[in-house]
């Protein structure tokens, strides 16, 4: 239940889904005698849409999420295994078309594969089952393994995590397969603006983790400043950002976590 509920509100969660449902409320309520309250919602629509969508909102938005964890410092020495968080392939389009479609999120296999190079002895967790309430739940961790072989990583290396629906799900099932032992070392691999619901949802689950944060989405404080070049760009960083802030409160009102913003 708590599943389809976070789909349901998490569609409009996301500012661009809001603002358009509203841009078209106000157009329907144009026939109608809330003529006055219409164009409010149309304008009031078109103009956070060019808001949210050139203005640098999505960068500050999704900044102190990319910032919270530093990169990884390799210096304490070699970890005992990996958790890779799915979200880094399309699996109907995978399923389609016969091949790993990777997403814009790829850099969450590539790091995987780098480090399985580095460190031989490293043991590999994919977390990627399917986050699909409408179409097809086609698991996204076997064609992440099909991938990781074809780059090199040994398949008795790694295990596939195909049950998760969400990343507290991704902790609960990665922590039955790894069962960690007491001294060991385990990295955390997601996109850098993901990390802290990630890190939240791990310890909230008895698995200490390290954060490998990837796949980042600006350049630093900089883009703080930086215009977007087309609506549809900034709506992206703009969605994204507040999904993960959403999500954080979400879990943290739930009592799935115990952090609301988790810090190293």
């Amino acid at each position: 239940m708590f599943f389809v509920l976070s789909k349901l509100l998490g569609f409009f969660a996301e500012p661009s889904n809001l603002l358009v449902v509203i841009g078209i409320v106000g157009v329907l309520l144009l026939w109608t005698r809330f003529r006055r309250l219409a164009n409010g919602l149309v304008t009031v629509s078109l103009v956070l849409i060019a808001v949210a969508g050139l203005s640098p909102l999505g960068n500050i938005l999704i900044l102190p999420l990319e910032q919270r964890f530093p990169p990884w410092d390799p210096s304490r020495g070699p970890p005992d295994g990996m958790v890779v968080l799915g979200g880094a392939i399309d699996p109907q389009v995978s399923a389609a078309r016969r091949v790993v479609a990777l997403n814009k999120s790829a850099e969450r296999i590539t790091v995987a594969a780098e480090l399985a190079r580095r460190y031989p002895n490293a043991r590999i967790i994919y977390a990627g089952g399917s986050d699909a309430l409408v179409f097809d739940a086609i698991p996204e961790a076997p064609f992440a393994v099909r991938e990781l072989e074809a780059l090199g990583v040994a398949h008795d290396r790694i295990t596939a995590e195909e049950q998760s629906r969400n990343t507290i799900e991704n902790a609960v099932f990665s922590r039955l397969l790894a069962q960690p032992k007491p001294g060991e070392r385990w990295l955390l691999i997601t996109s850098a603006y993901h990390m802290p619901r990630a890190i939240a949802a791990f310890r909230a689950v008895g698995f200490p983790v390290e954060a490998y944060p990837v796949d980042w989405r600006t350049g630093g404080p900089v883009d703080a400043a930086r215009m977007f070049d087309t609506v549809s760009a900034g709506l992206a960083r703009t969605d994204v950002a507040v999904h993960e802030w959403v999500g954080l409160l979400a879990y943290r009102l739930e009592g799935r976590t115990t952090e609301l913003f988790p810090a190293p």
